[in-house]
């Protein structure tokens, strides 16, 4: 069995972890109530964090990667995070920070359907049924929402897609140290450097009217979106999640999806019924249950 690292850091990881997602999740507030574009809003993000990470990387002195096809491995992942990013925010926008990030967090069996198809990983039966438990799940989600809310198609479609993205995205942050050891700070600032060009196109075809904050406090919510976001509530679950047991790593990252979820229904006042609570408490089970995939 995995165990955690018996250390007096180890020891504040779990809580650590829990800020880092619920941090994280407060994001999709942002994405949320500032004027920016959902891929233009990506596009920044990224692109503050590149220097922030290059900065880091250079304060800690880890070194940049030698080989040629760890850098493209390494742009590759932030290709697909920036599209991550690009569809989770369209998602937000037609459908909510909570749902859209229950289903961003499907992105474990796009994982485990990878694994499957490229790698010869075979499925558990706790896989098979985490599947079920979970399409049954977002059905239940999606069924009320379908009755009142004209964009839901998009955003549950949207949603999906931006977990397929997420998977791809480590997919490729595995196969990057596959071909070198890379420091945490120099592969975040490549990453974060290829989705935001991965990602001018875009914003100039479907934001071009909403392509940068056009107050200052949305210069400063942006700002905060890239620096706090991406830079140190990302940073926090990294540095975490080495530090925990699998088993307990897959139940704290549930708080992320939860904090959303809560976030809608008392903040943003979204109606959430007692049909779609229930069918986020099985996906959530359905998410914590994929999430055991790797227990040995």
């Amino acid at each position: 069995m995995e165990k955690p690292m018996d250390t007096r850091s180890g020891n504040y990881a779990a809580p650590l972890l829990v800020v880092g997602c619920v941090v994280f999740g407060l994001g999709s507030l942002i994405v949320k109530f500032v004027d920016v574009g959902s891929y233009a809003i990506a596009f920044w993000r990224l692109l503050i964090a590149a220097p922030i990470f290059f900065l880091l990387g250079r304060f800690f002195r880890q070194k940049m990667p030698t080989k040629r096809k760890t850098v493209g491995y390494a742009i590759l992942s932030g290709v697909f995070l920036a599209f991550d990013l690009a569809l989770w925010h369209e998602s937000i926008h037609a459908v909510g920070p909570g749902i859209s990030t229950l289903l961003n967090s499907l992105q474990i069996f796009f994982l485990a359907a990878i694994g499957f198809f490229f790698y010869s990983e075979r499925l558990s039966t706790l896989q098979i049924l985490s599947l079920i438990l979970a399409t049954i799940g977002v059905a239940l989600i999606g069924s009320p929402e379908f009755g009142h809310n004209d964009n839901a198609a998009w955003g549950f479609v949207s949603g999906v897609v931006s977990g397929a993205m997420l998977a791809l995205s480590m997919v490729f942050v595995r196969k990057t140290h596959e071909q070198e050891k890379v420091g945490l700070f120099p592969l975040m600032m490549i990453l974060s450097f290829g989705g935001a060009m991965a990602l001018i196109i875009p914003s100039l075809l479907f934001d071009a009217a909403h392509l940068y904050p056009k107050t200052f406090n949305d210069v400063i919510l942006v700002s905060i979106y890239g620096i706090v976001m991406q830079c140190f509530a990302w940073a926090l679950i990294a540095y975490a999640i080495p530090l925990l047991s699998l088993s307990l790593t897959g139940l704290l990252l549930l708080s992320e999806p939860v904090a959303a979820m809560l976030i809608d229904y008392f903040w943003l006042d979204k109606p959430i019924n007692t049909v779609q609570w229930s069918g986020a408490t099985l996906t959530l089970l359905a998410i914590y249950l994929g999430s055991l995939k790797n227990k040995k």
